[in-house]
């Protein structure tokens, strides 16, 4: 079976009731695109500007400009989202990605353009998940359906000081059947630089409304303690609905999180994948999108990332005095004097501050959470890591 048989029988079965045979022609849905070929998505009103031939494929974003991909009138899903800009800091992490649904005058989605289509740190690379791709490390493809009642407004905004050209196509069907209780798509990005040590990184912030947790992209770059520490033995945690001190769901590590084990090398599959190594892009970034094994909540849902690193009793000993971190278990300062019992290849846990951005994804009820204001420009493309 194909990486996409895979995707759609795994799709189907997450979402009982909604999948639909390929062969079947829904009553009265029709399909639109919209495009700067096609701007409002109109029938019979595609290719206009060159009276048919090739005229608007792309259109120049100038600083503090913000354009309207698409404007449309529900009910419909937008099935499919795809864009190019130059390969630059200024548009990866600059160019904002923001949808609004029905009347709400704030966003369900709002995050970096890179950081939106499943990347962080301001790196291209080739990638295929099932809801995002990078074919080639050079696009943007967003495969996620996003179901809207009335309307849906989607929007990206130019917040760098340069401008530059935008392609970009929004694929969408008009007159689907929804269902009553009708949960929409929502995307945050937010980072920390750095995190406070025991202060769990919130992926996800407290939300409270009914709905179903995607996952998350995750970027990670190694501050206080690198090589040859392992960053990533921090866990997982999904608070739901009345869960406060303690959660429901808890990983086992980082790059158990996203299916691997024992370390982490770059891959990408359909629901799990480490396309940034720190080896190779000077940081790390790997995703989980929970499709086949949903995670449902129906009050509220916090998620969250430890973060802490691990190395041998021989590294840690070779530590000066003020860079020993504070061992997880003891929640002590680490005296080499206590570890004399064990061999310099014991491993040890501990909690250190790291550079954490992420990307959460989930479907909720309406009305979406009115969040802070993005970090400004000038903090996003800071600290980026080695390129």
């Amino acid at each position: 079976m194909t990486r996409f048989a895979t995707a759609l029988l795994a799709l189907a079965l997450a979402a009982p009731g909604s999948a639909q045979e390929l062969f079947e022609r829904p009553a009265g849905v029709t399909t639109r695109w919209y495009s700067f070929e096609n701007p409002t998505g109109a029938r019979g009103q595609g290719g206009r500007s060159q009276d048919g031939r090739k005229g608007a494929a792309f259109r120049t974003v100038a600083p503090g400009e913000a354009v309207v991909l698409a404007d449309i009138t529900g009910p419909g899903v937008v099935r499919r989202i795809w864009l190019t800009v130059p390969r630059e800091v200024e548009t990866l992490r600059g160019f904002v990605v923001r949808i609004f649904w029905d009347d709400q005058d704030w966003p369900s989605v709002e995050a970096p353009l890179q950081d939106f289509f499943g990347l962080p740190f301001a790196r291209q690379a080739p990638f295929e998940s099932a809801l995002f791709s990078n074919p080639e490390g050079r696009s943007f493809n967003c495969f996620v359906p996003m179901p809207f009642r009335n309307r849906a407004r989607l929007v990206v905004a130019n917040e760098s000081p340069k401008e530059a050209m935008l392609f970009y196509d929004v694929d969408v069907t008009l007159g689907d059947a929804l269902p009553r209780d009708l949960s929409y798509f929502h995307a945050r990005y937010r980072r920390e630089n750095p995190t406070v040590p025991r202060r769990d990184f919130e992926v996800l912030p407290r939300v409270e409304g009914r709905g179903r947790y995607l996952g998350a992209n995750v970027g990670v770059r190694a501050t206080a303690h690198r090589a040859p520490f392992w960053f990533g033995e921090g866990e997982l945690k999904v608070f739901l609905d009345g869960d406060r001190e303690l959660p429901t769901l808890v990983g086992t590590g980082t790059e158990d999180l996203v299916g691997s084990a024992w370390g982490l090398g770059r891959f990408d599959h359909l629901y799990q994948g480490c396309p940034l190594t720190a080896e190779k892009d000077g940081v790390w970034g790997f995703y989980r999108y929970h499709v086949p094994d949903p995670v449902y909540f129906d009050e509220s849902i916090k998620v969250t990332l430890q973060q802490i690193a691990g190395g041998t009793v021989k590294e840690l000993r070779q530590l000066a005095p003020a860079q020993r971190p504070e061992l997880v278990r003891t929640h002590r300062p680490f005296d080499p004097a206590e570890a004399g019992a064990k061999t310099d290849e014991s491993w040890e846990n501990f909690e250190t501050p790291q550079d954490v951005c992420a990307t959460a994804y989930w479907y909720q009820t309406l009305p979406s959470p009115r969040w802070p204001a993005l970090e400004p420009y000038a903090d996003r493309v800071r600290d980026l890591g080695r390129r």
